[in-house]
């Protein structure tokens, strides 16, 4: 049986298929947008430009706007796929590429397993309910950044501009916004550039990802307000978590002590 399943994120150019045909054909077709789309099982027959391809797992299928193609099962079992749909405009804004009317990314099959592994987690990711805010900002830019780099036909600027100054400002804003949903464009906004220039500077800077800083600081702040007698669900409330169960989890995998047994030696 064909299934397909579509899910949106919080950025509206970007959405996400998980799906497995069996014994369906697509007829010729375009997309207004880019379809990424990640072979993970089986086989898929296409034609395009004229003359046949076939995909496997393990590698990337690029399919830029108004291309014309089609595409179906090599064979009986059918084939899985994870798909990335972009809308056009977002993604020349990652590159600032300024002709409208030329396609960021070609047509083009690749085979590159480590940006087909961040790829796929990057699409597992998006489709956690529980994902901080911050993290769906951040995961698809790192992700297209990457192929964008690799496979763009253009290199990606990462001059490092971003100073210890605007480091500071971010960490006081995020200590005042720890317990709300924060995003990617307000910390770009602060520090006067977009937020996919922001995302490169932030780990040329750090060595980390903007929402992994973020995450570590709600911890650290977590650990201080502990050390004042705070109860552990006020606390969890305090730094940005859903509930007491979800901080004391992230709180025991990076402290390797439950919040509950912090100071349970203490006399």
């Amino acid at each position: 049986m064909n299934r397909v399943s579509y899910h949106k994120t919080s950025i509206e150019d970007v959405s996400l298929i998980d799906a497995h045909y069996r014994r369906f054909a697509f007829e010729r077709h375009f997309h207004l947008d880019y379809h990424l789309g990640l072979i993970t099982e089986g086989e898929q027959r296409y034609y395009c430009r004229g003359s046949w391809h076939h995909a496997g797992p393990g590698q990337l299928v690029i399919m830029p706007p108004g291309e014309t193609h089609d595409g179906q099962p090599e064979a009986d079992q059918g084939y899985r796929v994870k798909v990335f749909a972009l809308g056009a405009g977002w993604l020349r804004q990652q590159t600032g590429a300024e002709d409208h009317h030329r396609n960021t990314l070609a047509c083009q099959q690749i085979t590159d397993p480590g940006l087909y592994a961040q790829l796929s987690q990057c699409h597992h990711w998006l489709r956690q309910p529980e994902l901080a805010q911050l993290a769906e900002d951040c995961l698809p830019l790192e992700a297209i950044g990457l192929l964008l780099a690799r496979h763009g036909g253009r290199s990606v600027d990462c001059h490092t501009p971003l100073g210890r100054r605007q480091l500071f400002e971010i960490r006081d804003y995020l200590m005042a916004h720890l317990d709300q949903r924060i995003r990617l464009e307000d910390l770009s906004r602060l520090c006067q550039l977009s937020p996919s220039q922001l995302l490169r500077q932030f780990k040329a800077l750090t060595g980390m990802t903007p929402y992994a800083w973020l995450a570590r600081l709600r911890l650290e702040q977590g650990m201080a307000l502990l050390r004042q007698g705070l109860p552990i669900a006020e606390v969890a409330l305090q730094v940005g978590y859903y509930d007491q169960s979800h901080f004391t989890k992230a709180f025991k995998r990076q402290f390797l002590v439950a919040p509950s047994q912090l100071f349970a030696t203490r006399h």
